[in-house]
């Protein structure tokens, strides 16, 4: 089994509705620009050739403490320790969904070849995205 790890540092921006106009349907801006980000990250340790197997994806993300955790001891404690988790938007859903496109073309070849997914959210004092690629080569 390979294994790939990456971490995107920062906050995950969620994958937004495309935006459907005259000209055509598009990404919006913030979107864009964070799965550009993520492709940049992913770059720098992709392996020699895309991943064509089936892959095994898990991704853990560390969202920003929020104002009412963090003036709360007892609740900071416990959002450090996993107890308290975010459930507050966004969707869990939306946020593996802009880094799963940001790494198709950089890491494999496309989001069809994800068979089974972990996704989570934490609380952090250090905001980022924690990906775990493995895959089997044939």
């Amino acid at each position: 089994m390979n294994v790939l790890k990456i971490e995107i540092p920062g906050d995950v921006q969620a994958q937004q509705r495309p935006r459907v106009t005259r000209n055509g349907t598009f990404d919006p801006k913030e979107s864009k620009d964070y799965k550009s980000f993520v492709r940049l990250v992913a770059s720098q340790v992709a392996p020699d050739a895309l991943i064509t197997e089936e892959i095994r994806l898990s991704i853990d993300v560390y969202r920003k403490m929020p104002k009412a955790i963090s003036n709360s001891k007892k609740k900071l404690q416990q959002a450090l320790s996993g107890e308290l988790r975010p459930t507050t938007k966004p969707d869990i859903d939306n946020l593996a969904k802009g880094i799963k496109d940001g790494l198709s073309k950089v890491i494999w070849h496309d989001d069809s070849q994800v068979t089974e997914l972990v996704a989570r959210k934490w609380y952090s004092d250090n905001p980022r995205a924690e990906v775990m690629i493995e895959w089997s080569e044939k």
